[in-house]
């Protein structure tokens, strides 16, 4: 009877051990899911912030009450709006947030080649014989006055 006493606890200190790693790495999952409201550029488990700080706590607190990662990430969208999700949900409010860089993508496309087909059909004016000779005597003149001059 006191081995099995002793075999119950052991394995329930080990259970207790592996929920409480598991809690830690889903905090840190959601951590990273989210922005900090402060520092819009970091994730909460990024930022140092003290709002940071007190959303990890509310997420670790979320968590130890039983709520899934979808109800944490729900309370915090609830309270602040979607902006506070790293990386937005697909859904219409949010299309052109997702499909602007395609589209300014495939703009740069069109335009880089309109331009590339247009150039084909420039006529280049070439120099009259005119022209290149004053241009071959103007470049004589500078080579032969710069020769003794130092380059800078």
């Amino acid at each position: 009877m006191r081995n099995l006493v002793l075999v119950l606890c052991t394995a329930l200190a080990c259970f207790s051990v592996a929920a409480a790693g598991s809690l830690e790495e889903r905090e840190a999952a959601l951590a990273q899911q989210l922005r900090c409201v402060v520092c819009q550029n970091q994730t909460v488990a990024e930022s140092q912030a003290p709002i940071a700080k007190d959303m990890r706590a509310e997420i670790v607190s979320q968590l130890s009450q039983g709520r899934s990662d979808e109800e944490v990430v729900a309370f915090f969208e609830q309270r602040y709006g979607t902006f506070v999700r790293y990386t937005p949900p697909w859904k219409p409010s949010t299309w052109l947030l997702w499909c602007t860089p395609f589209i300014a993508l495939i703009g740069g496309f069109v335009v880089l080649w309109r331009t590339l087909r247009n150039r084909k059909h420039v006529v280049r004016n070439t120099l009259t014989p005119q022209e290149r000779l004053r241009a071959k005597a103007w470049l004589e003149q500078k080579t032969a006055t710069g020769s003794g001059e130092e380059r800078r």
